[in-house]
């Protein structure tokens, strides 16, 4: 809901619990109100009668309260807008009008030196505000181009408080997604990818709490970017103590683009969102956005899955596909994936990428003759890709060797014996458009896994008047194929992998169906990857794998079948194991997990989560509602002296009801296990355990 002023410069934006209030000036300053529980309209003009503090020598009274701060004036904090054009640098803006209807603010400014429009977008989604601009030339067709050193999002201003606390994510290939608190001093704490791509290093999310919040309580204000290429958010304590956030495509002020007499460029979505729910409250409400507004077709659960790689490898045919496939089939999978290696003369890491057609001797027929295999199997068939790289040993590169991108009279580089190709370029936009919906339309394939393994090094362009436009072009002609591909094959559905969890954000994710969350498949590493995933993305969109024991990936762990499933079942449950190296006993465990799996996943993919126990505890826990349906997972780490592990409190019950154990028929009655737990039973090293209540 959007209410408006009467005098039309007051905003107030409100969701089911929160409200957001912006003003603007008579000077044409917009200033920032409130962020937080919701108010009315009256309280926003009563804040918004409000004096400015005094101008102090050094200081900006301007600073800390803009909803939009710009370069140039009397300002001195991180601008969100950075213009340069006719040697002019910075601008100067007024206000031109504002829109409010339904869902959407647009209020807009123009700057008359630039000829630059200026909208700022507001959209409300239950709790949360989607944010962007749209910046458009004015001038005549005449007129020099513009160009963007920086063009953010959004600037999202905290509540004075005493004290502020950041959440982040942090990682690395293998390790991605991990949570880590700390206090904000004073200054900027800069996160962000200069790689191309979203990056193992950070997630695009940050949250800050002031007063201590917890797991289920407490205020808590985050944020989280769309923007699946080079980014960047700021997190700045100004010297009056004021916290504001910034952030948006780009990782520094260097340009991004240029913007030419008659277009506009639209930057990406930086989402906000206040809860007073605590930390859970506030993922909850993030599940509960993307499920809504982000990914598509989120009301439907998604299958279980087989991939191929760790089983085969470079070491491929089309038989021995067939093998795991039956042997899949008979488990209870629902979609068989090949991976790596069925095309172009892909034999190892070091040729192939670019020919995407298949092998003719591991694929005489094409895919075609398998993918009906697969389907005479009650599976559906999918493929892997990598449409972004080429290899230099490959038809594609040979053809083509200006296609990727590389700077002039530099050395070359080489990442995982492949380079990038410039998808800036038409030329090459429309060559993966042909290959991609030519492999697509040629066998009954069902899912494609897109992969990315090999950051921007050499990102240069030859020729091009703008090269550094590169880095924001080659994400928009991502985003056009990939729409482009869906419209085109609507009945298949796209994982997003990059390394593992290169590629996780809200851009990536309107326009796929899961995400790869990481390479590490060992069970227990994965508890506190999954539960860093979950501060921000759903379960509904995590894929997790059960592989081979002792872990072939990273660390020869050996852990038990139940572990492992246990682990994967927090999300869309994937296995990825060597099948035909399983004996006959675990592929009927293995059936039985499934069995379990396909009964519990509508509450694990479309229910509320509730992280109970931490996975840096001995002993961790997730819960997850839906209806009148409850399923908690346990893992035990280690039992130490011979003690029982401690009682699982759950969460999200009604005290006043009951609830029946299905494994074991035993009624409990809500208050019993909101506030003294429930006995997991679990014992000695890595062990684990699914506990499933409905209500009565």
């Amino acid at each position: 809901m959007i209410e408006v002023g009467e005098d039309g410069r007051t905003w107030l934006l409100s969701g089911p619990t929160s409200s957001y209030a912006l003003r603007l000036t008579d000077d044409d300053e917009l200033l920032h109100l409130h962020w937080g529980p919701r108010i009315g309209l009256a309280d926003a003009e009563a804040l918004a009668a409000e004096p400015l503090p005094a101008e102090r020598s050094f200081e900006s009274r301007l600073d800390g309260r803009e909803e939009y701060p710009v370069e140039g004036g009397r300002r001195f904090v991180r601008p969100a807008l950075s213009v340069r054009g006719a040697g002019v640098r910075g601008s100067e803006w007024w206000f031109s009008g504002s829109v409010a209807e339904h869902d959407e603010l647009r209020v807009q400014f123009t700057d008359a030196v630039h000829q630059l429009g200026v909208t700022l977008v507001y959209r409300t989604r239950g709790d949360v505000i989607e944010r962007f601009a749209v910046l458009r030339h004015e001038g005549p067709a005449d007129a020099p181009a513009l160009e963007l050193l920086r063009a953010d999002s959004a600037t999202w201003t905290l509540p004075s408080r005493e004290r502020w606390r950041l959440s982040q994510l942090h990682g690395r290939w293998a390790a991605e997604s991990r949570l880590v608190r700390s206090e904000i001093t004073y200054g900027e704490k800069v996160i962000g990818s200069r790689r191309g791509h979203t990056g193992h290093q950070h997630l695009p999310w940050v949250a800050l709490d002031a007063e201590g919040a917890t797991e289920e309580h407490g205020e808590v204000h985050s944020c989280a970017l769309a923007w699946s290429g080079s980014w960047r958010i700021a997190v700045s304590r100004l010297p009056d103590g004021a916290v504001q956030i910034t952030g948006g495509r780009g990782h520094d002020d260097s340009g991004q683009e240029l913007l030419a007499p008659g277009t506009e460029t639209v930057t990406p979505v930086f989402a906000g969102l206040w809860s007073d729910g605590g930390f859970g409250g506030a993922s909850r409400a993030w599940h509960t956005y993307q499920r809504a507004h982000v990914i598509p077709d989120a009301d439907v659960p998604r299958p279980v899955l087989y991939n191929s790689w760790e089983a085969t490898r470079f070491d491929i045919s089309e038989d021995q596909q067939r093998a795991l496939a039956g042997r899949a089939a008979a488990m209870g999978v629902e979609l068989f994936v090949v991976d790596d290696a069925w095309f172009g003369q892909r034999v190892s890491d070091r040729a192939g990428l670019g020919d995407w057609t298949p092998n003719p001797d591991r694929f005489p027929g094409g895919l075609k003759p398998l993918a009906d295999d697969v389907h005479a199997l009650g599976m559906r068939f999918g493929i892997w890709v990598e449409p972004e790289m080429v290899n230099p040993d490959s038809d594609l590169y040979r053809a083509h060797p200006d296609w990727a991108q590389h700077q002039p009279g530099r050395t070359r580089t080489e990442f995982r014996n492949q380079l990038v190709l410039n998808l800036a370029r038409a030329d090459v936009q429309e060559h993966l458009w042909e290959q991609l919906d030519a492999l697509l339309s040629s066998a009954p394939i069902d899912y494609v896994k897109w992969d990315f393994n090999r950051s921007f090094t050499d990102p240069g362009w030859p020729g091009e008047r703008y090269p550094q436009g590169i880095w924001n072009a080659h994400v928009h002609a991502l985003y056009r194929l990939l729409d482009r591909l869906r419209a085109a094959h609507p009945s298949v559905a796209f994982e997003s992998c990059s390394g593992g969890g290169g590629r996780i954000d809200l851009g990536i994710l309107s326009r796929t169906d899961q995400v790869w969350t990481s390479d590490n498949t060992d069970p227990l590493d994965r508890l506190a990857i999954q539960d860093g995933f979950s501060q921000v993305h759903p379960a509904r969109a995590m894929a997790a794998w059960v592989t081979d024991s002792p872990n072939t990936q990273l660390n020869g762990r050996v852990s038990a079948l139940r572990f492992r499933f246990v682990s994967a079942m927090a999300g869309v449950l994937g296995i990825g194991g060597d099948l035909m190296e399983w004996s006959a006993d675990e592929l009927a465990e293995a059936a039985d997990w499934v069995r379990l799996y396909k009964e519990i996943r509508p509450v694990v993919q479309l229910g509320d989560l509730h992280r109970l126990r931490p996975p840096s505890e001995p002993l961790s826990a997730v819960q997850y509602v839906h209806g009148d349906e409850v399923v908690a997972l346990a893992w035990l780490r280690a039992q130490a002296y011979g003690e029982e592990p401690p009682r699982v409190r759950l969460r999200g019950l009604d005290s006043t009801a009951t609830y029946v154990c299905q494994e074991t028929g035993q009624v409990h009655r809500g208050a019993v296990l909101l506030h003294h737990g429930l006995r997991t039973g679990l014992r000695g090293d890595l062990d684990a355990a699914v506990f499933r209540f409905r209500r009565v």
